[in-house]
């Protein structure tokens, strides 16, 4: 449902204290990094993190395919580097995790990151190697919704992630658990482990409490999104990319995945992940009370849609559906390695090449797919 608020729009640079501000401006291949760099300024990136600490690249390898939409673009990467580095920012490094269905190293790979990693000598850690973190128990200082409950054995979390400044590189694009996925959404996996699927009938409450907690670890936090490409239905995998041209930079991560839902069609405070993350001050979530700086993005409306794929329909059934009380059974079992098998099989071997392949030429026919083959 589009929201029918108005957002303020004023173009400034530099950040306003008490006040929640998104940068959104449009791009083009030939402008992207000088765009991002100056989104980045426009947003505040030098006031909202801790020059004197590392920064974590957080990039987003929601597929390790390089579908469109699905993840973190290699100039979103590149540019994100080039503007701290701008800002005096020293010391970065690249954090990955792995999930149940896709491959850090086959992602970074398809998504060309190796290139920007070799560039410019950055660091990559795995938050899956022991020789690079370890997990460690975790008490938050405030009250958390799900976590302490899905856990009650202690709540794991890297021991790297902490005093240190965290950048989260997400796309914009719909998902079929969420609605919508961003900047809050990308620290599920840095943070849990792979038993974070745990989570998913209180995933909503449970990026809230992430969000909490990584205010309480980290020195900063900062979120580029990346809207070149685009994604709608049923993400973050199986979407329809769609070419938007459009790129969003904040420091507040519930504010700017309000804006990306704004823009892409639905109402933010109708997305619970984004109304209980305001309803407790963790953000702004209310379009209306956003500066956005940039383009008047107070009429844009894309209409995207989420829907469903095979996937998807047998998930709800027992995070949300009728299978509800078998979700213990179903998951927290050996028998999750049949769904596990299931989801890697549709989406690898079924949807990918039978559907995505399709979006895949075009993408690759578009002057973003052409800008993608030059991070040889």
């Amino acid at each position: 449902m589009e929201s029918s608020t108005k957002i303020n729009h004023r173009e400034q640079t530099g950040a306003q204290i008490g006040r929640s501000k998104v940068a959104v401006l449009k791009t083009r291949p030939d402008t992207v990094i000088e765009d991002y760099i100056r989104a980045q300024e426009m947003a505040g990136v030098a006031q909202a993190l801790d020059i004197s600490k590392p920064v974590i690249l957080k990039d987003n390898i929601s597929w390790h395919f390089g579908y469109p939409a699905a993840n973190t673009t290699p100039w979103q990467l590149e540019a994100a580097v080039l503007g701290l580095k701008k800002a005096g920012f020293k010391e970065l490094v690249v954090v990955q995790n792995k999930t149940v269905v896709t491959n850090a190293y086959k992602g970074e790979r398809l998504n060309r990151f190796l290139p920007v990693f070799r560039k410019y000598n950055l660091p990559v850690k795995y938050n899956f190697r022991t020789e690079d973190m370890k997990w460690v128990k975790y008490t938050p200082k405030g009250k958390t919704l799900v976590l302490h409950k899905i856990f009650p054995d202690g709540i794991l979390i890297p021991d790297y992630f902490f005093d240190k400044n965290v950048f989260h590189l997400p796309t914009v694009k719909t998902h079929i658990y969420t609605t919508t996925t961003g900047a809050m959404k990308n620290a599920f996996g840095g943070l849990l482990n792979t038993r974070r699927h745990y989570t998913h009938s209180v995933i909503h409450e449970t990026l809230v409490d992430l969000l909490m907690i990584q205010k309480e670890i980290h020195s900063g936090i900062f979120a580029t999104m990346d809207g070149t490409f685009c994604g709608s239905g049923p993400g973050p995998r199986t979407m329809v990319p769609v070419e938007k041209d459009i790129i969003l930079a904040s420091a507040d991560s519930v504010a700017i995945d309000a804006v990306a839902a704004k823009i892409m069609g639905f109402d933010p405070l109708s997305i619970p992940f984004i109304r209980i993350a305001h309803e407790h001050g963790l953000g702004c979530g209310d379009v209306r009370e956003i500066e956005i700086v940039g383009e008047d993005v107070s009429n844009w409306n894309f209409n995207f849609r989420v829907g469903d794929n095979m996937v998807s329909r047998g998930g709800k059934t027992f995070w949300f559906g009728p299978l509800f009380k078998l979700q213990h059974l179903a998951f927290h079992t050996p028998l999750v390695y049949f769904f596990i098998w299931g989801s890697f099989f549709y989406h690898d071997y079924f949807w990918f090449p039978f559907k995505g392949k399709k979006y895949m030429d075009l993408y690759a026919a578009s002057k973003w797919g052409k800008l993608f083959e030059t991070y040889e």
